[in-house]
C-alpha cells in the first residue's frame, strides 16, 4: 500500500517488481514439510492396502492373515450375499457415531474441505477413513483405494499443518501433497497425481503449490520402492498402428466412453435421490446398498472388491466378450447403488474396470489393435470423462501400463470424452456431490486479467478537481449542488499537485470537528498522507490497496512529476470485466469484412 506525502515522496521507481510468478523463497519450507507429509501417506498407504487384505481374508476365509486370496474362491457359498450386508452395517455405525465424513469416496469431501473449511480436517477422518474403506472393500464392495486414501493423505497433510504456524493457501497445498502421497502410494503414479491435484484439488497453476505437491510425489514414489511395492501395477506393452482409421476408432472410444462417464454419473445420483427418500436413517442405507452387492457378487463375482485382477485380465485380452458385459453390467449396477446410499469406497477402479469392460466389448468390431489396447483407451478414456480429468486420467493409464507408446490415442480418446462429458453435464460425479450442498464451483484457471491491466489502461484522464484555495463553506456547497455529478473529488495546488481528496464525509467530519467555514483545503489538508495509484501499475495491486484503505476512488499521479494524471473507482475496474465479457461474446471476422 502506498501511503505517502506528496512533498516527501518523488521517487519514480515502482514499489515492487514484477515478474511471471509471484512465488516467494517460503515455497521452500512447505515443501520441506510436504517431505514428512509424504512419508506418513506412504505409510498410510501401504497400512490401508495391508488392512484390506486382512479384512477381506477374514470375512470371505475366516482367517487373520495377509495372504493373496480371492473372493470368488471362498468357501462360504450363498452366505457371501451377508457378508457385504455386515460390512456396510458396521460402516453406517461408524458414520453415524464417528465422523458423517467417511460416508462416500472422499474426493468431494477433500474439494469442500479446501473450498470452504480453510483446508482443516478433523483427526478423527484420518482415521475413521481407511478403517471404513477398509471394510468396506474387504467386505466385498465394488470400490478402489484411491478416494479413500486421497481422503486419509490430505488429511494427514491437513493435520500437520494445523500444528504449523501456515496460511490458508499452504494449509492446503499440503493437505493436497498428502492426497497426491496417498494416491502415488496406491497405484505407483506421481504424475498423474500431480495432474490430478492441478486439474481438481489445487484450483490454482501456481509454483507455490505444485512445488511442494510435486517433492510430495515424488517422495512417495521413492518411498514405496523401500516397501516392495511393484510399479508400473498391470505391464502393457501392446499399441496400435498410426491411421486416420485408427484415429477415428480413438475418438468413437472417446465418445462412447463419454456417454458411459454420463450414465455412470446419473445412476450414483438417481440412487442416492432414492434413498434420500426412504423413511429410515441415513445410518441403515448401505445396509442395503450392501443386500444388492451381495446379490450382485453371487451373479458375478468378479464385481466385488477393487478388482485389480479384472484390469490385468482385460489388458492381456484374456476376457470375452460375454464376460465383459457381464461385469460392466453388474458392476454398474452394484456400484451406483452401493455410492448411493453412502457408504465409503473410491471410484477410480471402478472407473477402470467398466471402462474396460466396455473397450473389451467394442474391441470385436474395431480395428486391429494388441490384445487390451482397445480396454486400455476405454479404461482411461471412462476415468478422464467421468472425473473431467482428461490429463490425469491420460498419465495415469501410461504410469500404470508403463507404456509410453500409446500417449497419442489416450489423449485422443480422453479428450474426446472430456469434450462429451462438459458438453452434455454440468458437473461430474466428484462436483455434484459439492454442489447438491449449496456450494457452487468453477473449475476452469484463467490468468486475472486485473493483473494484465494497468491503470492507465481504464482511468479516468479528463478528471475534475478542487482548487486547493477552496474554503470549507465552499466546498460543502460544490459538493451539495445537483449539478455535482461526482462523490469525490482530488484537492490539487497551482502545481497540480495532489493534496487529498475531498467527499461529503470528509466535509462532515471537519465541520463536526469545528473547522472553521473561511478554513481552505490546503490548511485543512496540510501534513494528511494520502494514498495513490500511479499509471503503469497493474490493476491486482490497486484492488488490493482500495480495500485495504477502505476507499472507493484513487487519484492517480505521474511517477516524474507527481502531478495528477486521472483518477481511477471501483467503477473503472469494472470495465476489466466488461471487456474481457466482450472477448467472449462478439463475434468478429477481419477477413472478408466490408
Amino acid at each position: 500500500m502506498s501511503l505517502l506525502s506528496t512533498k516527501s515522496n518523488t521517487s519514480a521507481k515502482p514499489a515492487y517488481s514484477l515478474g511471471d510468478f509471484t512465488t516467494d523463497p517460503r515455497v521452500v519450507v512447505i515443501s520441506a514439510i510436504a517431505v514428512f507429509v509424504a512419508i506418513a501417506g506412504v505409510i498410510a498407504g501401504f497400512a490401508l492396502l495391508q488392512l484390506i487384505r486382512l479384512v477381506t481374508n477374514i470375512a470371505y476365509f475366516g482367517q487373520f492373515s495377509l495372504a493373496d486370496l480371492k473372493l470368488q474362491d471362498s468357501p462360504l457359498g450363498l452366505w457371501t450375499v451377508l457378508v457385504p450386508v455386515v460390512g456396510s452395517l458396521i460402516i453406517g455405525l461408524m458414520a453415524r457415531y464417528g465422523s458423517e465424513k467417511i460416508r462416500g469416496h472422499g474426493i468431494p469431501e477433500a474439494i469442500e474441505a479446501i473450498l470452504l473449511g480453510r483446508s482443516r480436517l478433523d483427526p478423527k477422518v484420518a482415521i475413521l477413513k481407511p478403517l471404513s474403506s477398509a471394510v468396506s472393500i474387504g467386505t466385498g464392495g465394488p470400490f478402489g483405494a484411491e478416494g479413500p486414501i486421497i481422503m486419509t493423505g490430505g488429511a494427514i497433510g491437513s493435520l500437520i499443518a494445523q500444528m504449523l504456524p501456515v496460511s490458508d493457501n499452504e494449509r492446503k497445498t499440503l493437505l493436497v501433497a498428502g492426497a497426491a502421497a496417498g494416491m502415488t502410494t496406491v497405484f505407483g503414479t506421481p504424475i498423474a497425481a500431480i495432474m490430478l491435484a492441478v486439474e481438481l484439488l489445487l484450483f490454482e497453476w501456481t509454483p507455490r503449490s505444485f512445488i511442494p505437491v510435486t517433492v510430495a510425489a515424488v517422495v512417495a514414489a521413492v518411498g514405496r520402492t523401500f516397501l516392495h511395492m511393484p510399479a508400473p501395477l498391470f505391464p502393457f506393452t501392446g499399441g496400435a498402428d498410426i491411421s486416420l482409421l485408427q484415429l477415428g476408432s480413438w475418438m468413437l472410444i472417446g465418445i462412447l466412453s463419454g456417454l458411459l462417464s454420463g450414465l455412470l454419473t446419473q445412476l450414483v445420483y438417481g440412487c442416492e435421490d432414492f434413498f434420500l427418500k426412504l423413511p429410515i436413517h441415513w445410518m441403515w442405507w448401505p445396509l442395503i446398498g450392501g443386500l444388492v452387492v451381495g446379490l450382485g457378487g453371487l451373479i458375478e463375482p468378479q464385481a466385488l472388491g477393487v478388482g485389480y485382477d479384472n484390469l490385468a485380465s482385460m489388458l492381456s485380452g484374456d476376457v470375452v466378450i460375454k464376460a465383459a458385459l457381464l461385469l460392466l453390467v453388474v458392476k454398474a449396477v452394484i456400484w451406483s447403488v452401493a455410492l448411493g446410499s453412502g457408504t465409503s469406497g473410491g471410484v477410480l477402479a471402478p472407473l477402470l474396470i467398466m471402462g474396460g469392460a466396455m473397450g473389451t466389448v467394442l474391441g470385436g468390431y474395431l480395428p486391429p489393435a494388441s490384445p487390451g489396447f482397445w480396454a486400455l483407451l476405454a479404461m482411461a478414456a471412462t476415468m478422464g470423462g467421468t472425473m473431467r480429468s482428461p490429463l490425469t486420467a491420460t498419465f495415469f493409464a501410461v504410469e500404470l501400463t508403463g507404456n509410453t507408446h500409446v500417449l497419442l490415442p489416450l489423449i485422443a480418446a480422453c479428450g474426446t470424452a472430456h469434450g462429451v462429458t462438459v458438453l452434455l453435464m454440468r458437473r461430474s460425479i466428484l462436483t455434484e456431490k459439492v454442489a447438491r450442498r449449496g456450494h457452487h464451483l468453477v473449475r476452469e484457471y484463467r490468468v486475472d486479467p486485473f493483473a494484465l491491466t494497468r491503470v492507465r489502461d481504464v482511468m479516468t484522464k479528463a478528471v475534475e478537481s478542487v482548487s486547493d484555495t477552496m474554503t470549507l463553506h465552499g466546498a460543502a456547497a460544490f459538493l451539495t449542488n445537483p449539478k455535482t455529478t461526482h462523490p469525490s473529488f482530488p484537492v490539487v495546488d497551482a502545481n497540480h499537485h495532489v493534496l487529498g481528496v475531498i467527499d461529503p464525509p470528509a466535509v462532515l467530519r471537519w465541520r463536526r470537528a469545528g473547522k472553521h467555514r473561511t478554513a481552505t483545503l490546503k490548511q485543512l489538508l496540510t501534513g494528511t498522507k494520502i494514498t495513490v495509484a500511479y499509471p503503469d501499475e497493474y490493476l491486482d495491486r490497486l484492488a488490493d490497496r482500495l480495500m485495504q484503505v477502505n476507499v472507493s476512488h484513487l487519484p492517480v499521479i505521474s511517477r516524474e512529476d507527481q502531478r495528477l494524471v486521472g483518477y481511477i473507482g471501483w467503477k473503472d475496474l469494472m470495465r476489466v470485466r466488461a471487456r474481457l465479457q466482450a472477448e467472449e461474446t462478439q463475434k468478429t471476422s477481419f477477413f472478408g469484412a466490408r
